[in-house]
């Protein structure tokens, strides 16, 4: 027999499904060049890109990923022909309870499934199969594959392909897909866990402690002094509404009003550094110069939530929340504090020493937003606001000028 010439070859090989050497490089690329970028999206489009170009028959690929967030129980990562950035799908909790998820072949894997695979080619419209296979045969698809992507500890996440070369994949494309399999768990992982580790950080502790932390700010004492407009919030009587009210209801409650004071602060800028039972700390920092006109809108805001949510409260025949807010303005250390192994990333000083008096002074004065002259002056609001006079505040050596907002200035937030 006489030896392939190279064209003869480089045909047979292209017919097998994708040349050798191409194969190498994808795998190489993926393994040890990938370790510069981020985003497991950019590295997905970019893999299906050399995997098009390869000659693999990839029209169409998708990530499905569980995540640790408070809003989103997963997410998909799509990539079709012609795009250079995924397109990235979050999905509520609660998504796997419905049919269109139940039925589908994401769920056929997350239930223990090795693989699946669908012939699309010539589906009859009528067919009795999921409603996805119908979608992407009548989009031109002719073949769908998906497999589990097994991370540590048992964690299950799923990749899909499809193509639309006539007659779907070749073996040699399957098994070829399927060796990128351990390589695209390794490199999803690592970016998973980053996102994960992100988020968890986010949701604790806020934007931009979680970005000092994950930076390096882990050592007890680490921290800067920085400049904030601070706010501190307390509900009231809510210890003896937590007695009277079913525990459901209690959270319910809770977290109501949380989403009604705290969607504000975050719209506008502010950061919530802790949540203490049913009171919370957060700061404007001076950096941007509107932190002051920003904290100030984001109590108007809250205040017409809290008003909205009350209604709704009574209306359900629930207890109106009551609540006061002290605002102060002045430097803080921010950074760690604690025990040698828990720390806590929050701000500490004289300036939200007062913060806090001017909250506890709003439960004697009956006025629900209290605000030092310090912070007026800065903010040059006062010919916004009612002046009280003076108040010694407790542990502080001098009176302090305090203001409030006029009656009637937003909702009543008492």
């Amino acid at each position: 027999m006489e030896p392939l010439n190279d064209n003869t070859a480089r045909a047979a090989a292209a017919e097998d499904g994708v040349w050798p050497a191409q194969r190498h490089s994808i795998l190489d690329w993926l393994i040890t060049d990938t370790r510069n970028e981020r985003f497991i999206d950019n590295i997905f489009v970019e893999m299906c890109r050399r995997l098009s170009e390869a000659g693999v028959p990839v029209a169409r690929a998708t990530l499905h990923f569980r995540t640790h967030h408070p809003q989103w129980l997963g997410a998909r990562i799509l990539w079709r022909t012609g795009l250079t950035e995924a397109k990235i799908t979050t999905f509520g909790y609660g998504v796997e309870t419905t049919p269109q998820f139940q039925n589908s072949p994401v769920n056929v894997i997350y239930s223990g499934s090795e693989e699946v695979r669908q012939r699309l080619e010539g589906l009859p419209k009528d067919a009795e199969v999921n409603s996805l296979y119908l979608e992407l045969s009548e989009d031109g698809l002719t073949d769908y594959v998906a497999w589990p992507i097994h991370h540590t500890f048992g964690k299950r996440h799923v990749v899909t392909f499809s193509s639309d070369r006539p007659g779907g994949f070749a073996e040699k494309d399957i098994a070829f897909l399927r060796d990128l399999l351990p390589a695209l768990t390794l490199v999803s992982e690592i970016r998973l866990k980053n996102v994960m580790a992100r988020t968890l950080l986010q949701t604790y502790v806020g934007p931009h402690a979680s970005e000092q932390i994950l930076a390096g700010a882990t050592t007890r004492g680490s921290g800067v002094t920085v400049g904030a407009a601070i706010m501190i919030c307390d509900l009231r009587d809510f210890t003896s509404i937590s007695d009277l009210w079913p525990r459901d209801d209690v959270i319910e409650l809770l977290n109501a009003y949380f989403d009604a004071i705290c969607d504000p602060i975050q719209r506008h800028g502010g950061e919530i550094l802790k949540f203490m039972g049913d009171g919370l700390l957060a700061i404007f920092p001076l950096s941007k110069p509107t932190a002051c006109a920003d904290l100030l809108q984001s109590i108007r805001e809250g205040q017409a939530a809290m008003a909205a949510l009350n209604a709704q409260n009574a209306g359900k025949g629930r207890p109106v929340l009551n609540y006061g807010v002290g605002v102060h303005v002045g430097d803080v250390m921010y950074g760690n504090i604690g025990s040698s192994k828990r720390l806590d990333f929050t701000v500490i000083g004289p300036a939200v020493n007062v913060a806090s008096r001017l909250e506890t002074l709003t439960k004697d004065i009956k006025r629900p937003v209290l605000l030092s002259k310090a912070f007026t002056e800065m903010a040059k609001c006062e010919s916004e606001l009612e002046s009280l006079g003076s108040f010694p505040l407790r542990g502080l050596g001098e009176p302090v000028d305090v203001f409030a907002l006029p009656v009637g200035d937003g909702a009543q937030a008492v």
